[in-house]
């Protein structure tokens, strides 16, 4: 008997691999609400939403009110696969578990059984009494005003998935990054109104996608070239520690310069050459011409890596080592300048000051984050933890420069021979051994913008 218990089971698990993924398209209305209350904060800029509520008969301080205290609940919550090489694996946000079963479930009750254990029970409580509060709200100003318009794009979104067979470019990108999924869990699919827009929003976390569409959209493959490109963050975020460990140690082995900052950028170019490039090409019949990505960087290496992507993919052969280091030989060649342009690195990086205006200031100035870290002290551990990171290292003095100086001087070998004056403001950029730039301030009168705009 437990013999054929063992059988039934592999049989099982055998079915669910063998099968392929599924993409289930729906409506959620828990999910629309979250994301209509989101959007209605003070702290989110003009937008549809806000602007439909502001000039409604439920802009009173009752409603106001539920909106500000919605906005102060924390559900932003993380931790990290610490086996895994730094920065390959996403590291998991509990809003991301909050979106997903609010998708998932169909009602509130459900959803905080789901839920409860990462958020805190008063948290949850409060978290689904404001969305049960503004159900009706968003339903009479956002969702039946939108109804109709609305269900028959989603039928028409989900005839040209069938139509096109959506799941095969899934399937491809597994083979591609040599990546892996259980196919018995579907991928949910969330769409959502958005009246009155040119363009639509798109996010992708565990096993789901979300977007608000356009009532009147028009190009279907735009959508599904944007859903395909979030979803391979997906694909490529579930490789297993070994073939994560085996590609972080390709690159960190490279003798290439440019080897750290080709690795951080890799998942977005990758990403975008697959989805805006290849997906769009086959749903289209031909290649966009235009920009593939509105970040410079991230736009023009997926169109440099683009023919060496879709030379593995017609030969079904999964991403390896002559793929990577084919992938830096191409970075180094055409854009060798990419790791001293601020603009670029500063997309990765990890800031110490004792200043929390600083952090502001930085974010002002390179608006775009792929990934940030911080603190707010310069010591030995502060410093400790930065460098077992591969980020760009910015470190901002303002107070006790000596001390602060001699400090660096000790803990990065580099800066043996480094000379400054610690009574005058310098900033100065130094190519590290583990090929990040580490960024020194040193800071008087000037403001960090000045400081930055100075770095040659």
């Amino acid at each position: 008997m437990k013999n054929k218990f063992l059988l039934s089971l592999l049989f099982l698990t055998t079915l669910a691999f063998a099968q392929k993924a599924t993409f289930k398209i729906k409506y959620s209305e828990q999910l629309a609400v979250f994301v209509f209350l989101q959007n209605l904060s003070e702290n989110y800029p003009e937008n549809v939403f806000k602007t439909e509520f502001q000039k409604s008969k439920y802009n009173i301080e009752k409603y106001k009110t539920i909106i500000s205290n919605f906005d102060k609940l924390n559900i932003y919550y993380s931790y990290r696969f610490d086996e895994y090489p730094f920065g390959s694996k996403k590291t998991m946000q509990t809003e991301d578990l909050v979106q997903k079963n609010l998708i998932e479930t169909n009602n509130l009750t459900d959803f905080k059984v789901r839920s409860i254990g990462f958020i805190p029970s008063k948290t949850l409580s409060e978290f689904a009494e404001a969305i049960l509060e503004f159900t009706p709200i968003y339903n009479e100003l956002i969702y039946n005003p939108n109804k109709e318009k609305f269900e028959k794009q989603v039928g028409e979104i989900i005839k040209y998935s069938n139509d096109h067979t959506i799941e095969n470019y899934f399937q491809m990108g597994l083979l591609f990054y040599n990546s892996g999924w259980d196919n018995s869990i579907p991928f949910e699919i969330a769409f959502y109104p958005l009246p009155n827009s040119q363009g639509f929003t798109a996010q992708a976390f565990c096993n789901n996608f979300i977007s608000a569409v356009q009532t009147d959209l028009k190009s279907h493959k735009d959508l599904f070239s944007v859903m395909l490109h979030e979803t391979y963050h997906i694909i490529y975020d579930e490789q297993s520690l070994e073939v994560k460990t085996e590609i972080d140690r390709y690159f960190k082995e490279s003798k290439s310069k440019c080897s750290n900052y080709a690795y951080q950028l890799m998942n977005e170019a990758l990403a975008t050459a697959l989805g805006n490039g290849y997906v769009y090409g086959k749903l289209d019949g031909q290649i966009d011409s235009g920009d593939w990505y509105n970040k410079k960087y991230i736009n023009l290496m997926a169109k440099q890596i683009y023919p060496l992507v879709t030379e593995y993919i017609d030969q079904k052969k999964p991403m390896d080592k002559n793929f990577i280091d084919h992938y830096i030989n191409l970075y180094e060649t055409n854009f060798p300048n990419w790791i001293n342009e601020l603009d670029n690195i500063m997309s990765y990086r990890y800031v110490l000051t004792e200043n929390i205006e600083d952090i502001n200031a930085i974010r002002k100035l390179y608006r775009y984050r792929s990934r940030t870290e911080g603190e707010y002290e310069i010591t030995e551990n502060s410093i400790e933890k930065m460098k077992k990171t591969s980020l760009s290292k910015v470190v901002i003095i303002s107070k006790n420069s000596t001390e602060k100086i001699k400090l660096l001087k000790r803990e990065f070998p580099e800066l043996k021979n480094w000379k400054v004056n610690a009574n005058k403001e310098f900033a100065n950029m130094i190519l590290l051994n583990d090929k990040s730039q580490l960024i020194v301030l040193n800071q008087k009168t000037s403001t960090i913008e000045t400081l930055f705009k100075s770095i040659k």
